[in-house]
């Protein structure tokens, strides 16, 4: 066809009329795909576009006469999720929800359908299921389906045809990378595809003033499947996280255009889909062995919500020339980091020694404020002493050895104190600060070599340093 050229795109959105085996934008080998170009002036097959913020083509409008619009919340019925959206779905939102392959995405989609069909409409596009496993699935989650209308298809224009027949409140898709345009000359899931076919939905949604969610698969490095650009493009982006092997799993938000992306859901998997939990802490702290070394109680603040976690060491004899290094859960520098500033202060020799850290429960610790109990958990398990149960530990730790100020100490102290925890090893510097009765002992130390005088004077606690 004339004015139709072939390019080659890569993941992160260059475009080259040859095919590079790397990529001069983003430095990735062998990451261009051949792709029909799309011609100048403003159309795809022939149709003009108009804009996907205002859904209408028109003049710039003086600051001061803009109305300040009411962008309404809908509660989803999952408090956890809402939690992570900042309190509920937005109007002409556009969310997109990524994951790994069986994580319980459309489980998920599908209870939020039921319950937001209540007083909702909701239309709920399948590109990967068929009438009777949709069917299938809903009956086993119990699912009502009053005002929910499914549709198994994969062609947009036949999608936004039923949108605009049905006109739901809330729109559904399951998956973007399924969907394709016809007047596109590329495979469904191609980076032109899910580029056109998302900013469909992205018109759709500011034109009408529906919410819509997308479902974006990963590739083999856990990141969205697609151009990077699909995650600017839309208006939240939550990742699902968890072992298939494990039945709790961790919504999060890693942008979010209406709320904060600090905050964190926590769900169970169980053969009536997937139950909130409400108190995490009390998870992640079940079955948490007694009086063993190499264990550490800390306290962690995602958002707004403090959460009591258990890291675990395991610090054995090596038998390598070079001793192995595994994190779960934490930083693999940071744990390297902490290793070496307890080699290096303490005299303890982890050089010769393999050391496994981990943190229960499938959570990942990004924060400073867990390097103290990183680092008593490793003392704990190469001195083979126990840190004792009713102990937490809160602090970050220093290349010189120091233990520094946390912010928050305030609410992680009602947290552990909470759960029955008794005693609390802090920064001196936020002992300075805290005011009033936590109902804990606290334990303020300036290094870590308090920290190590504090064990040795308890019972049954004292490290063979």
């Amino acid at each position: 066809m004339k004015g139709i050229k072939t390019s080659y795109i890569c993941d992160c959105g260059y475009r080259s009329p040859k095919w590079l085996g790397k990529c001069p934008s983003c430095g990735e080998w062998n990451s261009f795909t051949e792709e029909i170009a799309e011609p100048l002036g403003g159309t795809v097959g022939g149709v003009k576009r108009v804009s996907a913020v205002s859904g209408i083509s028109g003049e710039a409008i003086a600051y001061k006469d803009l109305e300040l619009p009411d962008f309404m919340r809908s509660a989803t019925g999952l408090g956890e999720l809402d939690r992570v959206l900042g309190g509920g779905l937005v109007n002409s939102s556009v969310v997109l929800l990524s994951g790994e392959p069986g994580i319980g995405k459309s489980t998920l989609l599908m209870q939020i359908s039921d319950i937001l069909g209540q007083n909702r409409k909701v239309l709920y596009i399948s590109g990967e299921e068929s009438y009777g496993q949709l069917k299938l699935r809903a009956k086993r989650l119990g699912v009502k389906g009053d005002n929910l209308f499914i549709l198994a298809e994969t062609n947009i224009n036949n999608i936004l045809t039923q949108a605009e027949k049905i006109k739901p409140d809330i729109l559904i898709v399951d998956s973007i990378q399924t969907v394709f345009n016809e007047r596109i000359a590329s495979a469904p899931g191609s980076i032109t595809q899910v580029k056109e076919c998302t900013l469909s939905f992205i018109e759709k949604a500011k034109g009408d003033g529906i919410s819509v969610i997308l479902v974006g698969h990963v590739n083999k490095e856990g990141s969205i499947a697609g151009p990077k650009v699909l995650e600017h493009m839309v208006d939240a982006v939550l990742y699902f996280e968890g072992e298939k092997q494990h039945t709790y799993r961790i919504i999060r938000a890693i942008k979010n255009r209406y709320g904060p992306t600090n905050e964190i859901g926590v769900f169970e998997m169980t053969d009536m889909g997937l139950s909130q939990v409400e108190n995490p802490s009390e998870m992640l702290l079940s079955g948490r062995p007694k009086n063993m070394s190499g264990t550490c109680a800390v306290c962690t603040v995602e958002g707004t919500r403090p959460i009591i976690a258990e890291i675990q060491a395991l610090v054995t004899k090596s038998v390598l020339a070079s001793p192995r290094r595994t994190a779960s859960g934490i930083d693999y520098n940071t744990m390297c980091l902490i290793t070496a500033v307890l080699e290096k202060r303490l005299g303890l020799q982890f050089s010769s020694h393999d050391a496994f850290l981990n943190v229960i429960g499938g959570l990942r610790l990004d924060e400073p404020a867990v390097d103290l109990a990183v680092a008593l958990a490793l003392i704990s398990s190469i001195t083979d002493r126990a840190v004792p149960d009713d102990l937490i530990a809160i602090g970050e730790l220093g290349l010189a050895g120091e233990c520094r100020a946390v912010s928050g100490l305030e609410q992680r102290l009602k947290e552990a104190a909470r759960l029955g925890f008794t005693r609390a090893i802090i920064p001196h510097r936020s002992y300075e600060r805290l005011k009033g009765d936590f109902g804990i002992e606290l334990i303020p130390i300036h290094s870590i070599f308090d920290a190590i005088n504090v064990l040795k004077k308890i019972p049954n606690s004292e490290p063979n340093i």
